[in-house]
């Protein structure tokens, strides 16, 4: 362990923001498992201008010095669209939030985490929820099962230490994620396939691929239907229209239709689920870096990808139906077809479904119907400041 003063400064420059961000390539090279993001996305990701979350938030980025060296960093936020909701829903008014943590050691840890609540604690805040890196929508929770293999698209791999770090300054959790594998080969049981049968000769039920060329229309239904399907969910944030537009062109590369569902009943729809082919194997070998020639390959993958795995980020039914049998009946119809189009024009073995929280009891149904198993955890932590 390296010896020495931490000194914790804030990033208030595009070299800091840069330094920011090459910090977790370096400290996370040894790990295996640890997929390096493309780095003009983690330089967007923190970047004012770039990434819609700092229209409605307040952030500052710290780092770590030691030696004459980076050795951590963190970044502290307040969201406003999270302050304003509901406290039952796990925000609230006085809450803010750290992440992005990266450490040398638990010394660095303490140092940094201290400095984000301190920032948190002068703004007014009275509560941290971490870690979020940074909004709810991107990487939340710190992991805590599945170290073993590395994450898909989307999701968080954080060291097994970090817990310790967190847990020894006084965070106690506050709700896990988890998400299920899925080996796509096998046939559901025969209990979920009569359900499936049952739906295919309801003439009211329809399932229907998205369409590609109305994409702005389809995406705006896919959010309404979320908005409505979450919106009492543990954790919900309203996406701004900004994000939309963001989310959106960002998805659109890497949407296929046959691989996004809506359910319509009666002619209106009531459901929808997104699956993306895993896109953290197509770049986890290039190290984070598109040029010179890792942007043609990936273009390549993304016009026809063969994939191993599947990850089903969202999934949602409006309210109006979550507690009928008609919504696990649409659901499992839902995955069956995406099943069917993942093996048949993709390759693909294994799904991920997920994030789900814990206490979701009608997801979870969901998963263990189908045979689903937990394979990570991540942990959201709260603390009073």
């Amino acid at each position: 362990m390296a010896h020495g003063e931490v000194e914790i400064i804030p990033v208030t420059d595009k070299a800091g923001r840069a330094a920011f961000v090459d910090l977790a390539y370096r400290m996370n090279a040894g790990d295996p498992n640890w997929v390096p993001p493309l780095r003009m996305e983690a330089m967007e990701l923190v970047t004012p201008g770039k990434n819609p979350f700092f229209e409605h938030a307040d952030v500052q980025l710290f780092l770590a010095r030691r030696g004459g060296a980076n050795v951590g960093r963190i970044s502290a936020h307040i969201d406003h669209l999270a302050i304003g909701m509901d406290p039952s829903q796990g925000m609230g008014p006085g809450t803010g939030n750290w992440g992005l943590l990266e450490a040398e050691d638990e010394t660095v840890a303490r140092a940094l985490i201290a400095k984000a609540e301190d920032w948190l604690r002068a703004k007014g805040m009275t509560r941290v929820l971490a870690p979020l890196s940074m909004s709810v929508w991107e990487e939340p929770g710190q992991l805590t099962k599945g170290f073993d293999h590395p994450p898909t698209v989307m999701m968080g791999h954080q060291p097994e230490r970090y817990n310790d770090y967190i847990k020894a300054l006084g965070y106690l959790p506050a709700k896990t994620l988890k998400t299920f594998d899925l080996d796509i080969r096998n046939e559901f049981p025969p209990l979920i396939q009569r359900v499936i049968q049952s739906g295919e000769k309801n003439a009211r039920i329809r399932i229907r691929k998205v369409n590609k060329r109305k994409f702005d229309e389809e995406a705006a239904l896919i959010l309404d239907i979320l908005n409505d399907a979450w919106s009492h969910n543990w954790g919900f944030v309203p996406f701004s229209d900004t994000e939309i537009a963001y989310a959106g062109k960002k998805f659109k590369p890497i949407v296929h239709e046959d691989l996004i569902m809506v359910a319509e009943y009666d002619g209106e729809p009531v459901a929808f689920m997104m699956t993306l082919p895993d896109l953290n194997e197509a770049i986890r070998p290039m190290g984070g870096k598109l040029f010179p020639f890792n942007w043609f390959k990936l273009l390549l993958w993304l016009r026809k990808p063969q994939v191993r795995t599947m990850r089903v980020p969202l999934m949602g039914v409006r309210r109006k139906l979550q507690s009928s049998r008609m919504a696990s009946q649409l659901a499992f119809m839902m995955i069956e077809y995406i099943r069917r189009n993942a093996l048949a024009h993709y390759g693909a073995t294994r799904s991920e479904i997920g994030w789900i929280l814990e206490d979701n009891q009608g997801m979870v149904a969901i998963a263990d119907a189908i045979h689903a198993k937990v394979n990570k955890e991540y942990e959201i932590y709260q603390k009073p400041l």
